[in-house]
């Protein structure tokens, strides 16, 4: 049975959806997958994923390094190829999986990067007069909080002690606790600055529409250039509020469960991050 790439693409990325990967993976992989088919059509070597062989991948690979892609990108892409195979194989639509002997490039893992109390306070000093943003950056640093979650949030999911993160994509529900910073800043903003709308959600624009993802990490970006911050990233907050409730001695279990990690691994990779950990089996979350 013959199956050209594109139809091939198109049935894996449906059968991303449907076990609930998120839009952002699934067009990763599209891409990662688009990207290996362009480059066997242009090289002449196959135009089906039948006729794909072990060698094909390989010179994929060695392609990838010549225009000078890092190792970590490299790897992402084999990920996704693999994936992408493995695929293929269960529907029968190939006899082979020619990615199962492709290797890894081998690179090392960098740590999350957490901003340090000088760091966030100059960002919350820089946008003091911005109460959207406060209550944006609250959200992020003390409750451990991803941009799509603060995009998502609608006024009826916050009360006077949790927020209410409401399962989406491949994430399930998970309730926040909320400390006097957050509460105070979020109070602040939507007696005091929320624009009118019609939509539910927290966080709109002047003209009442959601405040997408990509304005919300705009919007930080300009802050941290205006208090001087270099080498940071918007997620790079969430990732200072995990390494702060660990180094603060919050179990690793409760952290985990609070940001909504899937698997522990994911939260104890931070753990490098700390000289010391108490042992203490409290729940009070630290408060930035």
């Amino acid at each position: 049975m013959n199956t050209n790439f594109s139809k091939a693409t198109e049935l894996f990325s449906k059968s991303l959806s449907k076990v609930g990967k998120s839009i952002n993976t699934i067009v990763a992989y599209k891409g990662d997958i688009n990207q290996l088919c362009s480059f066997l059509e242009e090289s002449k070597l196959a135009t089906d994923v039948t006729q794909i062989k072990t060698e094909h991948i390989e010179k994929f690979k060695e392609d990838l390094t010549s225009k000078s892609y890092t190792a970590k990108s490299i790897s992402r892409k084999i990920n996704s190829i693999k994936n992408f195979f493995i695929f293929l194989k269960n529907e029968g639509l190939i006899e082979e999986n020619p990615s199962i002997n492709i290797q890894h490039p081998k690179y090392e893992n960098s740590l999350p990067k957490i901003l340090k109390p000088i760091e966030y306070r100059a960002l919350r000093d820089a946008c003091r007069n911005d109460l959207r943003s406060t209550a944006i950056v609250e959200l992020m640093l003390q409750c451990g909080l991803r941009i799509k979650e603060i995009e998502s949030l609608k006024l009826n999911d916050v009360d006077d002690k949790q927020i209410n993160i409401e399962a989406y994509e491949s994430h399930p529900q998970r309730f926040v606790p909320l400390n006097n910073s957050v509460k105070n800043a979020l109070k602040n903003y939507i007696n005091n600055a929320r624009f009118q709308s019609k939509t539910k959600n927290v966080f709109v624009t002047k003209t009442g529409r959601i405040l997408l993802a990509r304005n919300i990490r705009s919007l930080l970006n300009r802050y941290f250039r205006k208090a001087d911050i270099k080498n940071v990233k918007v997620n790079d907050l969430r990732n200072t509020f995990i390494a702060f409730q660990l180094k603060g001695g919050v179990p690793l279990d409760i952290v985990s469960k609070i940001v909504g990690h899937k698997r522990i691994s994911t939260t104890e990779k931070y753990l490098e991050l700390i000289d010391t950990q108490k042992q203490s089996r409290g729940i009070k979350l630290k408060e930035l």
